[in-house]
Protein backbone atom coordinates (compact mmCIF):
# COMPACT_ATOMS: atom_id res chain seq x y z
CA UNK A 1 0.00 0.00 0.00
CA UNK A 2 1.45 3.12 -1.11
CA UNK A 3 1.24 6.64 0.76
CA UNK A 4 0.20 7.94 -2.99
CA UNK A 5 -3.21 5.41 -3.36
CA UNK A 6 -3.73 6.06 0.44
CA UNK A 7 -3.60 10.06 -0.85
CA UNK A 8 -5.57 9.45 -3.38
CA UNK A 9 -8.23 8.15 -1.18
CA UNK A 10 -8.41 11.05 1.28
CA UNK A 11 -9.25 13.41 -2.12
CA UNK A 12 -11.60 11.19 -3.54
CA UNK A 13 -13.73 11.25 -0.28
CA UNK A 14 -13.07 15.12 0.55
CA UNK A 15 -14.15 15.64 -3.19
CA UNK A 16 -16.91 13.72 -2.92
CA UNK A 17 -18.24 14.69 0.92
CA UNK A 18 -20.36 11.96 1.43
CA UNK A 19 -19.47 8.53 2.43
CA UNK A 20 -18.61 5.33 0.80
CA UNK A 21 -19.83 2.02 0.87
CA UNK A 22 -16.95 -0.46 1.73
CA UNK A 23 -18.20 -3.05 -0.39
CA UNK A 24 -17.90 0.16 -3.31
CA UNK A 25 -13.69 0.19 -2.27
CA UNK A 26 -10.76 -1.42 -4.20
CA UNK A 27 -8.99 -3.86 -2.35
CA UNK A 28 -5.93 -1.19 -2.17
CA UNK A 29 -8.71 1.46 -1.13
CA UNK A 30 -9.69 -1.07 2.30
CA UNK A 31 -6.01 -1.19 2.71
CA UNK A 32 -5.45 2.58 2.40
CA UNK A 33 -8.28 2.76 5.39
CA UNK A 34 -6.03 0.88 7.66
CA UNK A 35 -3.33 3.12 6.76
CA UNK A 36 -5.12 6.28 7.08
CA UNK A 37 -6.14 6.09 10.82
CA UNK A 38 -8.05 8.53 12.49
CA UNK A 39 -8.38 10.13 9.25
CA UNK A 40 -11.06 7.84 8.07
CA UNK A 41 -14.20 7.00 10.20
CA UNK A 42 -16.87 3.86 9.42
CA UNK A 43 -19.87 5.33 9.12
CA UNK A 44 -23.78 3.95 8.07
CA UNK A 45 -25.05 5.69 4.80
CA UNK A 46 -28.77 4.21 4.57
CA UNK A 47 -30.62 1.97 7.33
CA UNK A 48 -32.92 0.93 4.24
CA UNK A 49 -31.01 0.57 1.35
CA UNK A 50 -27.66 -0.74 1.13
CA UNK A 51 -25.17 -1.53 -2.11
CA UNK A 52 -25.85 -5.41 -3.29
CA UNK A 53 -22.83 -7.06 -1.64
CA UNK A 54 -22.67 -9.69 -4.66
CA UNK A 55 -22.19 -7.77 -7.66
CA UNK A 56 -21.36 -4.32 -5.85
CA UNK A 57 -23.06 -2.73 -8.62
CA UNK A 58 -26.79 -1.96 -7.85
CA UNK A 59 -28.46 -0.75 -4.33
CA UNK A 60 -31.00 -2.96 -2.98
CA UNK A 61 -33.54 -2.85 -0.04
CA UNK A 62 -32.98 -4.55 2.93
CA UNK A 63 -35.17 -7.04 4.82
CA UNK A 64 -35.76 -9.44 7.57
CA UNK A 65 -34.93 -12.63 6.45
CA UNK A 66 -36.92 -14.28 8.97
CA UNK A 67 -34.57 -15.70 10.83
CA UNK A 68 -32.58 -12.90 12.52
CA UNK A 69 -30.50 -11.68 9.48
CA UNK A 70 -30.90 -9.84 6.47
CA UNK A 71 -30.82 -9.79 2.79
CA UNK A 72 -30.11 -7.06 0.41
CA UNK A 73 -33.24 -7.24 -2.66
CA UNK A 74 -30.90 -6.83 -5.19
CA UNK A 75 -32.99 -5.34 -8.78
CA UNK A 76 -30.09 -7.62 -10.46
CA UNK A 77 -28.91 -10.66 -8.43
CA UNK A 78 -32.14 -11.33 -6.24
CA UNK A 79 -31.69 -11.50 -2.83
CA UNK A 80 -28.35 -11.68 -0.97
CA UNK A 81 -27.83 -12.41 2.34
CA UNK A 82 -26.26 -9.62 4.64
CA UNK A 83 -23.39 -9.56 6.70
CA UNK A 84 -22.91 -6.79 9.07
CA UNK A 85 -19.31 -5.41 7.08
CA UNK A 86 -21.74 -4.77 4.02
CA UNK A 87 -23.91 -2.04 5.59
CA UNK A 88 -20.65 -0.65 6.31
CA UNK A 89 -19.62 2.92 4.87
CA UNK A 90 -16.53 5.09 5.35
CA UNK A 91 -16.31 9.04 4.98
CA UNK A 92 -13.31 11.18 5.60
CA UNK A 93 -12.51 12.96 9.28
CA UNK A 94 -12.72 16.31 7.88
CA UNK A 95 -12.23 18.24 11.08
CA UNK A 96 -8.99 16.04 10.78
CA UNK A 97 -8.72 17.01 7.29
CA UNK A 98 -8.52 20.55 7.77
CA UNK A 99 -6.41 20.39 10.79
CA UNK A 100 -3.61 18.44 9.17
CA UNK A 101 -3.91 21.15 5.99
CA UNK A 102 -3.65 23.70 7.95
CA UNK A 103 -0.33 22.29 9.62
CA UNK A 104 0.82 21.11 6.33
CA UNK A 105 1.15 25.56 5.69
CA UNK A 106 1.94 26.65 8.67
CA UNK A 107 -1.20 28.62 9.30
CA UNK A 108 -1.07 29.98 12.74
CA UNK A 109 -3.62 28.20 15.76
CA UNK A 110 -4.98 31.45 16.69
CA UNK A 111 -6.59 31.78 12.85
CA UNK A 112 -9.85 29.50 13.22
CA UNK A 113 -11.84 27.44 10.42
CA UNK A 114 -14.53 29.57 8.86
CA UNK A 115 -16.98 27.48 7.30
CA UNK A 116 -18.51 29.86 4.03
CA UNK A 117 -20.96 27.51 2.68
CA UNK A 118 -20.99 25.47 -0.20
CA UNK A 119 -18.03 23.35 0.27
CA UNK A 120 -15.85 25.88 0.78
CA UNK A 121 -13.83 26.75 4.11
CA UNK A 122 -11.49 29.72 5.27
CA UNK A 123 -8.46 28.06 6.89
CA UNK A 124 -6.67 31.19 7.82
CA UNK A 125 -3.60 33.11 6.54
CA UNK A 126 -0.30 31.50 5.81
CA UNK A 127 2.27 34.58 5.51
CA UNK A 128 -0.21 36.49 4.97
CA UNK A 129 -2.20 34.77 2.02
CA UNK A 130 -5.87 33.87 2.65
CA UNK A 131 -6.39 30.03 2.25
CA UNK A 132 -9.31 28.63 1.18
CA UNK A 133 -10.37 25.22 0.82
CA UNK A 134 -12.76 24.18 -2.14
CA UNK A 135 -14.46 20.69 -2.87
CA UNK A 136 -14.82 21.97 -6.51
CA UNK A 137 -12.75 24.79 -8.14
CA UNK A 138 -15.56 25.59 -10.44
CA UNK A 139 -18.09 25.79 -8.21
CA UNK A 140 -15.41 28.37 -6.23
CA UNK A 141 -14.97 30.63 -9.76
CA UNK A 142 -19.01 31.03 -10.00
CA UNK A 143 -18.93 32.87 -7.29
CA UNK A 144 -16.24 35.55 -6.86
CA UNK A 145 -18.13 37.05 -4.38
CA UNK A 146 -16.45 34.96 -1.52
CA UNK A 147 -13.10 36.02 -3.30
CA UNK A 148 -14.09 39.45 -2.18
CA UNK A 149 -14.87 38.34 1.66
CA UNK A 150 -11.15 36.96 2.30
CA UNK A 151 -9.35 39.36 0.01
CA UNK A 152 -6.46 40.70 1.78
CA UNK A 153 -4.77 44.48 0.44
CA UNK A 154 -1.50 43.47 -0.98
CA UNK A 155 -1.68 39.86 -0.38
CA UNK A 156 -2.96 37.09 -3.00
CA UNK A 157 -5.37 34.22 -2.47
CA UNK A 158 -4.96 30.62 -2.51
CA UNK A 159 -7.69 27.85 -3.33
CA UNK A 160 -6.74 24.09 -2.34
CA UNK A 161 -9.23 22.13 -4.63
CA UNK A 162 -8.92 18.52 -6.11
CA UNK A 163 -7.77 17.55 -9.38
CA UNK A 164 -10.53 17.61 -12.59
CA UNK A 165 -10.64 18.32 -16.07
CA UNK A 166 -13.09 21.07 -16.28
CA UNK A 167 -10.65 23.04 -13.05
CA UNK A 168 -7.48 22.33 -15.41
CA UNK A 169 -9.58 24.88 -18.33
CA UNK A 170 -10.04 27.14 -15.34
CA UNK A 171 -8.89 31.21 -16.13
CA UNK A 172 -8.89 32.38 -12.36
CA UNK A 173 -9.00 35.86 -11.43
CA UNK A 174 -5.82 37.92 -11.09
CA UNK A 175 -4.86 37.65 -7.75
CA UNK A 176 -5.91 33.49 -6.87
CA UNK A 177 -3.49 30.48 -6.77
CA UNK A 178 -5.07 27.35 -7.66
CA UNK A 179 -3.22 24.66 -5.12
CA UNK A 180 -4.15 21.18 -6.57
CA UNK A 181 -5.50 19.07 -3.59
CA UNK A 182 -3.68 15.63 -5.01
CA UNK A 183 -0.65 17.17 -6.33
CA UNK A 184 0.75 19.96 -4.18
CA UNK A 185 -0.17 17.50 -1.14
CA UNK A 186 0.58 14.15 0.46
CA UNK A 187 -0.06 11.93 3.00
CA UNK A 188 2.95 11.40 4.86
CA UNK A 189 3.78 10.23 8.56
CA UNK A 190 0.30 10.29 10.02
CA UNK A 191 -0.01 14.10 8.76
CA UNK A 192 0.01 15.84 5.32
CA UNK A 193 2.64 17.57 3.60
CA UNK A 194 3.07 20.45 1.26
CA UNK A 195 5.15 19.99 -1.78
CA UNK A 196 6.28 23.01 -2.83
CA UNK A 197 6.85 23.61 -6.46
CA UNK A 198 10.38 23.79 -8.02
CA UNK A 199 11.45 21.65 -4.91
CA UNK A 200 13.89 18.27 -6.62
CA UNK A 201 13.90 15.23 -4.70
CA UNK A 202 16.34 13.98 -2.47
CA UNK A 203 19.35 12.00 -3.89
CA UNK A 204 17.59 8.70 -2.28
CA UNK A 205 14.49 8.03 -3.48
CA UNK A 206 11.38 6.46 -1.90
CA UNK A 207 8.20 5.85 -1.49
CA UNK A 208 8.46 6.90 2.23
CA UNK A 209 9.66 11.08 2.05
CA UNK A 210 10.55 10.46 6.20
CA UNK A 211 13.39 7.56 5.33
CA UNK A 212 16.31 8.87 6.83
CA UNK A 213 19.44 10.18 4.48
CA UNK A 214 21.54 12.72 6.44
CA UNK A 215 21.90 10.50 9.44
CA UNK A 216 18.83 10.70 11.48
CA UNK A 217 17.43 13.71 9.14
CA UNK A 218 15.19 12.76 5.52
CA UNK A 219 16.53 14.36 2.37
CA UNK A 220 14.49 17.58 2.54
CA UNK A 221 15.33 17.56 6.85
CA UNK A 222 11.79 17.54 7.54
CA UNK A 223 11.50 14.66 9.44
CA UNK A 224 13.77 12.97 11.71
CA UNK A 225 13.96 9.21 13.00
CA UNK A 226 15.34 8.76 16.51
CA UNK A 227 15.21 5.34 18.74
CA UNK A 228 14.30 7.87 21.72
CA UNK A 229 10.99 8.64 19.95
CA UNK A 230 8.05 5.72 19.95
CA UNK A 231 5.73 8.14 17.81
CA UNK A 232 7.39 7.19 14.67
CA UNK A 233 9.15 9.70 12.73
CA UNK A 234 9.03 13.37 13.83
CA UNK A 235 8.03 15.87 11.38
CA UNK A 236 9.09 19.68 11.45
CA UNK A 237 8.36 22.73 10.06
CA UNK A 238 10.25 24.41 7.10
CA UNK A 239 11.50 27.01 10.00
CA UNK A 240 12.53 23.91 12.12
CA UNK A 241 14.11 22.01 9.30
CA UNK A 242 16.08 25.26 7.97
CA UNK A 243 17.80 25.38 11.52
CA UNK A 244 18.36 21.65 11.37
CA UNK A 245 19.70 21.74 7.55
CA UNK A 246 21.99 24.77 8.70
CA UNK A 247 23.65 23.07 11.27
CA UNK A 248 24.06 19.66 9.64
CA UNK A 249 25.41 22.12 6.90
CA UNK A 250 28.58 22.81 9.26
CA UNK A 251 29.62 19.14 9.59
CA UNK A 252 29.62 18.86 13.33
CA UNK A 253 31.99 21.82 13.57
CA UNK A 254 30.75 24.38 16.78
CA UNK A 255 29.54 27.71 14.97
CA UNK A 256 28.00 31.00 16.48
CA UNK A 257 24.39 31.00 16.84
CA UNK A 258 24.37 34.18 14.71
CA UNK A 259 26.31 32.23 11.63
CA UNK A 260 23.67 29.43 12.30
CA UNK A 261 20.48 32.04 11.84
CA UNK A 262 22.33 33.40 9.07
CA UNK A 263 22.70 30.18 7.25
CA UNK A 264 19.09 29.35 8.42
CA UNK A 265 17.53 32.85 6.54
CA UNK A 266 15.96 32.82 10.33
CA UNK A 267 15.59 36.13 12.23
CA UNK A 268 15.40 35.01 15.44
CA UNK A 269 18.10 34.90 18.26
CA UNK A 270 18.59 31.08 18.94
CA UNK A 271 18.65 27.83 16.83
CA UNK A 272 16.44 26.64 19.71
CA UNK A 273 13.75 29.58 19.12
CA UNK A 274 11.36 27.63 16.19
CA UNK A 275 11.02 24.32 18.03
CA UNK A 276 9.94 26.28 21.21
CA UNK A 277 6.27 24.74 22.40
CA UNK A 278 3.85 27.16 23.50
CA UNK A 279 1.90 26.66 26.51
CA UNK A 280 -1.35 25.40 24.64
CA UNK A 281 0.44 23.38 22.90
CA UNK A 282 2.17 21.41 25.46
CA UNK A 283 1.74 17.69 25.21
CA UNK A 284 0.76 17.55 21.55
CA UNK A 285 3.47 15.14 20.01
CA UNK A 286 3.35 17.24 16.40
CA UNK A 287 5.00 20.12 18.70
CA UNK A 288 6.86 18.13 21.23
CA UNK A 289 8.84 15.93 18.55
CA UNK A 290 11.13 18.50 17.18
CA UNK A 291 11.44 19.97 20.07
CA UNK A 292 13.12 16.68 21.27
CA UNK A 293 14.93 15.97 18.54
CA UNK A 294 16.31 19.48 18.98
CA UNK A 295 16.97 18.78 22.63
CA UNK A 296 18.78 15.35 21.68
CA UNK A 297 20.60 16.25 18.31
CA UNK A 298 22.14 19.71 18.84
CA UNK A 299 24.99 20.52 21.76
CA UNK A 300 25.99 24.30 22.77
CA UNK A 301 27.54 25.83 24.94
CA UNK A 302 24.90 29.11 25.31
CA UNK A 303 27.76 31.49 27.23
CA UNK A 304 29.73 31.18 24.11
CA UNK A 305 26.51 31.44 22.04
CA UNK A 306 27.66 28.66 20.02
CA UNK A 307 25.93 25.27 18.71
CA UNK A 308 26.86 22.11 16.85
CA UNK A 309 25.77 18.85 15.97
CA UNK A 310 27.33 16.00 16.82
CA UNK A 311 25.52 13.43 13.95
CA UNK A 312 26.70 15.57 11.42
CA UNK A 313 30.47 15.08 11.68
CA UNK A 314 31.78 13.76 8.61
CA UNK A 315 32.70 10.10 10.67
CA UNK A 316 29.09 9.52 12.06
CA UNK A 317 26.95 11.25 9.14
CA UNK A 318 28.60 8.04 7.23
CA UNK A 319 28.15 5.61 9.72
Amino acid sequence: MSTHEAWSLVCRLFAGGTPVFRGALSPAEIVACATLGPAIKPTVINRTFTLCPYCQLRSGQIFGDGQGGQICQCPDCGPIPLAASDRTAVMLDESWFRSKLRMALEIESRDGVTDLGDGVWRLGEARRDPILLARNLISLCLDPSIFDRVRVSGASICVIAPVSGEARRTRLPAGIEWLPLDERFAFYGGGISFLRPGVQPGPVESEDPWTPVHGPFSADHKWVTLASWPLGPIRCTDRQAEVFRALWSFKGVEMHRDRVMQRANQEGRKPIDPFKVKERDKGKPEHEGPLHAYRELVHSRQRDGVYWMPCAAPDLASA
